[in-house]
Parts: structure tokens; C-alpha cells; sequence
């Protein structure tokens, strides 16, 4: 079942291989041109039925269920005390249309590898419900034509019908609220309009909204609920941004710094959130041999291990989260600048297990 999950994160950026070269020549025109829909964004129905258990890629009752994989030495929770909403990371590359379709196999194949890597580090203390929605291509964050936010938006329709389904088959047991890139874009904006101000927010035990910038000023005022301060805390949002050195974050300063917040501040020269995923507190640093456990792939890239004391990290500048510059070799899928963006959740796999058992315990306990 762990077949090359660790690997397919790679195949959602085309930028691999063959883009990561032409970007260091050309830039990033040349992937805008390869990746971005030319087409008008195509009118989406109504959100579907998440009652429906096919509308699922993870749920507790599914069979042979992904986020349900994890490496030699860990087991998943046979009925675990938390529930857990999870919104896996753009998997979607077609350049034809803006949204992919629910049915589309591609997509959710890898989709399902995803949350192999990804959502499994949160299996021992949440049964895990990560919905498919008709997320917007990967070249929609390549532009900003009107279109991208459009097929955002759609994209953001199906996530809110997907959380109102959970909530009920959540019960009133503990949220745990975890996204990757995209999915961690509709996360945030899902605490500023569903949970922020809510009794729901009472319930979150910790959100995690890894791999997409927070302006500490501009965004969580208005996300509902405060940055962890510390590894014992429950009610608070993690985010973090995995770079080698030296670090070339460029790419994502320079979108971010044209936006505007939740707030209505601009984003421009803020601090943004960054979470130490070794340690659990924010602006902090840890050396490798705190690290409990990166997954890393066999030679084959069949399988991943669980191998602890090999990535370090620390919380840097602006907010950028830095593994040193001797990182494990995980192939070609780093991205340019030595963005480990594809790696975000698998090089601190255990600790991020750690972190959310903690933080469960402290929500129990309160």
C-alpha cells in the first residue's frame, strides 16, 4: 500500500524533473506557459452529497483506507478519541480546465498517496475524514489571472459541504483541522468563516496549516485561534515552510507580499507564522538528533522508512522553517530555491504524531 507514496507528492509539480531544470534557465514564464489553463473557468454544480461514502478518499468505515498506512513501529488507533478533517495538497495538473473533475483518477490516485505521507502522522489519536473536492489546478498558483480565484472558490464550495458532513459524523468528540499547501489554503480560510467566533472553535484541539504562509499581523487575527506558544498547548494553529540552505524563498515572498491578509492589512514585510515541528514552539530551533523520525525512501522508491536524528530545523527570517544544508537526498522533487515544500509533513512524520498526542492530552486535560 506504501507504494511510492513518498515519491508521488513529486508527480503533483510536473516542476520535478524536467520544470526544475527549465525554470533555472527560463523561469518561472516557462511555467506558467506549461501549467496554466488557457480556457474560461467551467461553471461547477452545486456542491455533491458528502453524506455519500464514495465522495471520501479517508473515512473511518472505508476500506483499505490510506491515511491508515504507517511505517515499522507504529500502528493506527482502532477507534481513537479525536476526529480528525484533513485536506490533502493539489494533485490535480491538467492545463485543459481549472478544477478537476471528483472522478477524476489521476488526481485521486495521488491524492491517496498523499495522505499516506501526510495524514497518517495523525492516525493513533483521530479517526481521519479527508474529503475529494474539485480542487483547482496546480497552475492556478502560477497566475494571477481573475480564473485562479475563481476555480479557488469552487474548489472552497465542496471543501465547507465536506466539513458540514464531518461535523456531523464527528459528533462531539475533539477536532483535529490538518491541510497541506492547497489544502491548507481552504483550511485557513475555513477558520476565518466557520470556526473563528464559533463554539466550534472550543472543540479544535490544534490546526495545522503547514506548507502555506500565515501573516502573523494580517491573517490570525481573524483565524480564531492563537499560534501555539508552546508543545503542551491545545486550541492553536501550526504553520511552517520547509527550506535546505541557502534558501532562495523568493517565489513565495513575492506573491505573498502582494496580497492583502484577513484582516484587509497588506501582507507586505510581515512575519509569518512558523512553528519549529521538532519541538512544537514557534521561532524556535532543534538540532537532527531531536528529530524522532523522517520518512525516507528505499533505493527502489517502493518503500519508506521511519529513521530518526537525520533533519534538523530551525525558524529563520521572516518566518521560513530551515533544515540545515545537508538534508537527507529525496531525489529530484525539490523545488526551486531548495523548497522542500513537497516534504513539509514526511521529514518530521513522528513528531508531528508526537505533537498532535500531546496537544490532545492537554485538550482532555483542560
Amino acid at each position: 500500500m506504501a507504494r511510492k507514496f513518498l515519491y508521488a507528492v513529486a508527480v503533483l509539480i510536473v516542476l520535478a524533473l524536467a520544470a526544475t531544470f527549465a525554470y533555472r534557465f527560463w523561469g518561472i514564464q516557462l511555467l506558467r506557459q506549461a501549467l496554466v489553463p488557457t480556457t474560461a473557468v467551467a461553471a461547477l454544480s452545486p456542491p455533491p452529497d458528502y453524506a455519500r461514502a464514495d465522495l471520501w478518499i479517508a473515512r473511518p468505515d472505508k476500506p483499505g483506507n490510506p491515511a491508515l498506512w504507517t511505517p515499522k513501529g507504529h500502528a493506527a488507533t482502532a477507534n481513537p478519541p479525536a476526529a480528525v478533517f484533513f485536506l490533502h495538497p493539489t494533485s490535480f495538473l491538467d492545463r485543459t480546465r481549472w478544477n478537476a473533475p471528483l472522478d477524476d483518477r489521476d488526481a485521486n490516485g495521488r491524492a491517496e498517496l498523499f495522505l499516506r505521507g501526510q495524514a497518517s502522522a495523525f492516525n493513533e489519536v483521530g479517526a481521519i475524514w479527508a474529503p475529494r473536492y474539485r480542487q483547482a489546478t496546480f497552475g492556478a498558483f502560477l497566475t494571477s489571472k481573475p480564473e485562479a480565484q475563481k476555480a479557488l472558490d469552487y474548489a472552497y464550495r465542496d471543501v465547507v459541504a465536506a466539513f458540514d458532513q464531518f461535523l456531523k459524523e464527528a459528533d462531539d468528540r475533539p477536532i483535529i483541522l490538518a491541510g497541506h499547501s492547497q489544502g491548507a489554503l481552504h483550511l485557513s480560510r475555513l477558520l476565518v468563516e466557520r470556526v473563528a467566533g464559533t463554539p466550534l472553535a472550543k472543540r479544535v484541539v490544534a490546526a495545522y496549516v503547514v506548507g502555506w504562509p500565515v501573516s502573523v499581523t494580517a491573517d490570525l487575527p481573524r483565524m480564531g485561534l492563537p499560534a501555539c506558544s508552546g508543545p503542551d498547548e491545545a486550541g492553536c494553529l501550526l504553520s511552517w515552510q520547509s527550506f535546505g540552505e541557502p534558501a532562495d524563498p523568493s517565489l513565495i515572498v513575492d506573491t505573498f507580499d502582494a496580497t492583502k491578509g484577513f484582516t484587509g492589512k497588506p501582507r507586505a514585510g510581515t512575519a509569518m507564522v512558523c512553528t519549529n515541528p521538532i519541538t512544537g514552539r514557534p521561532g524556535d530551533s532543534a538540532p537532527a538528533s531531536a528529530n524522532l523520525g523522517a520518512l525516507i525512501p528505499d533505493s527502489s522508491l517502493k518503500s519508506a522508512e521511519l529513521v530518526p536524528g537525520v533533519v534538523p530545523a530551525r525558524c529563520e527570517g521572516r518566518g521560513f522553517l530551515m533544515i540545515g544544508g545537508n538534508p537527507p537526498d529525496l531525489g529530484p522533487y525539490v523545488l526551486p530555491g531548495k523548497n522542500y515544500h513537497v516534504f513539509d509533513y514526511s521529514l518530521f512524520w513522528a513528531n508531528i504524531r508526537a505533537d498532535a498526542k500531546r496537544r490532545l492530552a492537554a485538550y482532555l486535560k483542560r
